[in-house]
């Protein structure tokens, strides 16, 4: 079905105000996400609970938030995305609040994992590059580079927050403050967010207003058979195989590591837990920077060769980390604090780029959920292999030593990607 669109746009474009509010429904993914570094000691203190267990609560978390993703893509496509997000923000408030009265390291899993792995798994980054490629033809990477940034603004506005209120009212009131911030944000999905351009009658962003917006097909297959269907195309890709494999890494080296295990890897070094989440905030300040630097130069330079320089340079710096960590900040832990902060989440943009060339602009957003879910795998596997390094060895170098060597092999394996091919506007136009 054609739908024309006016031709006259408001001074300030409907677009800007939707990427607002997906930027705070992902700023606050990533505030709920962050919490479990901050809550691990004192839930380990008051319930004897082991750092392998609550290493694998979190590990679920991870892998849940990551397989949620490309079905969370393809139902943002199909149904209207307020009413998905808002759903999802529910089960993100039950499940932190549901934490506060627990009593069995089961329920942890359960709601750490299930709930809030299913709730922020469907605001995982295919939501901000669904609205990304929905809303804009014009910026889309560098407003992509500003979501991906949103990870880092979560750590930065929440975590020394979570931190404050359990050392001084314990972790369920900072666990409670995570659930009533979600239910704050579903007002804003009725206003001014939008589900579509065409849905207040608009082009995309630096699109033509003259032209006009095609509507979707009409659906005929279920949405987990159209995931799947997506996914067996693109695993007959080497592109595929390289871009989830280096994602996973990418999961595996921040959020499973330093993300999960930065804080109490810090408290081993003797550092205090206020000031660890302190530096943790810095490279949320540095990753906002980054990031978003890193989409402006997806838009100018080929995305491949960014990842290499972005995975090589993070490997460099994992292999200096565990001498760096001590009672008190030295100059040098200064150096990897910015340089890592600005490398982060630097790789979504490109990555995003290369979905988008190897798989067409239709199916871009449902691959990058797969390939985002290998990145969740990765995280998750990275914390477990942390915290069993830890319990066994009683310190964090092998994980930093493994988790180095991967960034290596990452960088390595981007030289392997096929030539790209230029954009369809239908991917069955192409064979992957």
């Amino acid at each position: 079905m054609i739908t024309t669109v006016q031709r006259n746009r408001p001074r300030l474009h409907r677009a800007w105000l939707v990427a607002a509010v997906t930027l705070l429904a992902l700023v606050a993914a990533a505030a709920f996400r962050s919490t479990t570094g901050a809550l691990f000691e004192p839930i380990e203190t008051e319930f004897g609970w082991s750092r392998a267990q609550l290493s694998g609560a979190v590990t679920l978390n991870l892998v849940v938030y990551g397989l949620v993703a490309p079905f969370a893509a393809v139902l943002l496509e199909r149904l209207r995305p307020r009413v998905v997000i808002a759903l999802a923000l529910a089960f993100v408030a039950a499940g932190s609040g549901l934490t506060a009265v627990m009593t069995e390291v089961w329920q942890l899993w359960v709601l750490w994992g299930g709930f809030v792995g299913a709730g922020t798994g469907v605001m995982a980054l295919v939501f901000g590059a669904s609205v990304a490629n929905r809303w804009f033809a014009r910026h889309r990477g560098l407003v992509m580079g500003i979501f991906s940034a949103a990870n880092a603004c979560g750590q930065l506005a929440f975590l020394p927050a979570i931190v404050h209120l359990t050392e001084h009212h314990g972790w369920r009131a900072a666990s409670l403050l995570v659930a009533v911030f979600a239910v704050a944000i579903i007002p804003l999905l009725f206003w001014p967010f939008a589900n579509s351009p065409t849905e207040v009658g608009l082009a995309p962003y630096g699109a033509d207003a003259a032209v006009p917006a095609v509507e979707p097909p009409p659906v005929t297959r279920n949405a987990v058979a159209e995931t799947l269907d997506v996914l067996r195309e693109a695993m007959r890709s080497r592109a595929f195989w390289i871009l989830a494999l280096t994602f996973a890494v990418c999961g595996w080296s921040t959020n499973g590591l330093i993300q999960t295990h930065f804080l109490p890897a810090a408290h081993d070094h003797g550092m205090p837990a206020g000031t660890a989440a302190e530096l943790l905030a810095l490279i949320g300040i540095f990753d906002v920077i980054g990031t978003v630097a890193s989409g402006w130069l997806t838009d100018r330079v080929r995305p491949w060769i960014l990842l290499v320089a972005y995975y090589g340079f993070r490997g460099v710096s994992l292999l200096t980390v565990h001498s760096l960590l001590g009672p008190s900040v030295q100059p040098s832990l200064w150096i990897f604090i910015v340089f890592y902060g600005l490398d982060w989440v630097a790789t979504v943009p490109p990555t995003v780029a290369l979905c988008r060339q190897y798989f067409g602009p239709q199916r871009a957003t449902t691959v990058f959920g797969w390939v985002f879910a290998a990145h969740m795998i990765g995280a998750g596997a990275g914390a477990m292999a942390a915290g069993l390094a830890r319990e066994s060895s009683g310190s964090y170098l092998a994980a930093w030593i493994t988790a180095a060597t991967l960034c290596f092999v990452a960088a390595a394996s981007l030289f392997l990607l096929p030539a790209a091919r230029p954009e369809t506007a239908d991917p069955r136009e192409r064979k992957v």
